[in-house]
């Protein structure tokens, strides 16, 4: 829901001229931030700039930019109970959304292709069944919500026909600490909806049940790339990258032996490059690890708390870490670009708007 203040305190904002992208310094990528100050969301330019910095209530997760406005939603560290829409030229907040009684947001959200509607990855704090808000894109109004096909999603992504892709993640979570009671019995999954959130397609991990699939990167074949967390025997070196291409069963797409071990089991975000590269980090492992579009290994480059991942404008990828670096990085290596003070949070969000 939105509350009844910053809904009413929005009407103003939201009555006034939309600005575009171009207004806010033409951004091309969104992250949460933290400082001894508090929590922020940031615009970052191609250089690796921040160039805005609006305040936050408590610590960022991911977010989602408007296509054409300059309107950001923060959302809150999963699971949480905000998702701030933030006005990125007037560094106003227009509202603050907080989710149906017994509900929790998840850490994502997407707008549809128009921005008429706003899509957010929420589960029923009680049982972690997952559910899409659907949320109006002028008013911030609550309109409906979907099954999001299974249990714990997290990461949902647009898909070009105008549906979702979701990551069921499979865990459910007490919803006060978020200590994992079904590791045993977990079944993530990918669902894809359609326009009208009828599920149009699943798939799951046959004899992988304990690879949480996590986060997203769409595909230029219509498929998807997909980001996994291992939680089986520490011991064991799993496939953290998978991909699911359209009308087929998923792939999984192993590192090699020798460097399969320094993901430390955990792929903390996912990007695809223009060229179609593939990259997945581990700030667990302080290493990024990059694949072909066939989800081929290609290399292991070492960074300390490295996590955001996004791709950039000109060809491969930004990327940020914990100590405040912002990275170009393709498969060749990696190059600094910028240092902020502040700790980048997890998530490095392009927008798809590109420079207006």
């Amino acid at each position: 829901m939105t509350s009844r203040r910053s809904f009413l305190a929005g009407l103003a904002t939201l009555a006034l001229p939309r600005l575009s992208w171009a207004d806010a310094g033409s951004p091309v990528c969104l992250a949460a931030a933290r400082t001894a100050a508090g929590h922020a969301l940031h615009g970052i330019d191609r250089l690796g700039q921040s160039i805005f910095a609006l305040p936050l209530p408590a610590r960022g997760h991911a977010a989602a930019g408007h296509p054409t406005a300059a309107l950001a939603v923060a959302f809150a560290r999963r699971p949480g109970t905000f998702a701030l829409v933030i006005d990125c030229v007037r560094g106003v907040e227009i509202a603050r959304l907080t989710p149906p009684e017994g509900r929790q947001f998840n850490g994502h959200g997407t707008f549809s292709a128009d921005g008429a509607i706003l899509y957010t990855s929420e589960v029923v704090a009680r049982t972690s069944e997952g559910r899409i808000g659907l949320w109006d894109g002028e008013t911030l109004a609550r309109i409906g919500e979907w099954a999001s096909g299974g249990i714990g999603p997290h990461d949902v992504k647009r898909t070009p026909e105008g549906g979702l892709i979701i990551a069921n993640g499979g865990i459910v979570t007490d919803p006060a600490d978020r200590t994992k009671l079904n590791i045993a019995s977990m079944r993530p999954n990918l669902t894809q909806l359609g326009a009208d959130g009828g599920i149009l397609a699943q798939a799951d991990l046959t004899g992988m049940a304990q690879n949480s699939i996590r986060h997203l990167a769409l595909a230029g074949d219509g498929g998807v790339a997909f980001a996994m967390q291992w939680e089986g025997d520490p011991a064991d070196s799993v496939p953290l990258l998978g991909l699911w291409p359209a009308g087929r069963a998923p792939i999984l797409c192993p590192a090699p032996e020798t460097e399969a071990p320094r993901m430390r089991g955990y792929a903390g975000s996912i990007a695809r490059s223009a060229e179609g590269e593939i990259a997945i980090t581990s700030p667990k492992g302080g290493v990024v690890q990059v694949f072909d579009a066939d989800g081929l290994f290609l290399a292991t480059h070492e960074r300390g708390d490295i996590c955001g991942i996004a791709a950039a404008p000109e060809g491969g990828f930004l990327a940020t870490d914990g100590s405040g670096g912002v990275l170009a990085l393709t498969s060749r290596g990696i190059t600094p670009l910028a240092r902020s003070a502040v700790a980048w949070d997890n998530h490095l969000i392009a927008l798809d708007h590109g420079p207006a």
